[in-house]
């Protein structure tokens, strides 16, 4: 039996690399699940300063929860603001 070739067991990464695994960090999933439980509560308001309603759906907690992370500094990725159409 011929003896097989054997690549490198590693994959080359084209571009950056990642500096660990997780895309966010715990500082931002506690702030997540602290919005989760006041959306629970009643308490977690939208808007500026809280002065809007309360919040009702999941989704928009869980945002809430990680523009507070962001704001705080934890590790959050970057909003994805697609650009603005200007419309004719």
């Amino acid at each position: 039996m011929a003896a097989r070739k054997r690549s490198g067991g590693r994959k080359k990464s084209s571009g950056r690399r990642k500096s660990s695994g997780r895309k966010y960090g715990k500082a931002a999933s506690k702030r997540v699940e602290s919005a989760m439980r006041r959306r629970k509560r009643g308490t977690l308001k939208s808007g500026r300063g809280g002065k809007g309603g309360k919040v009702k759906s999941r989704k928009q907690a869980i945002a809430i929860g990680l523009s507070e992370a962001r704001k705080k500094g934890a590790k959050v990725p970057r909003k994805k603001g697609g650009r603005k159409k200007s419309r004719r």
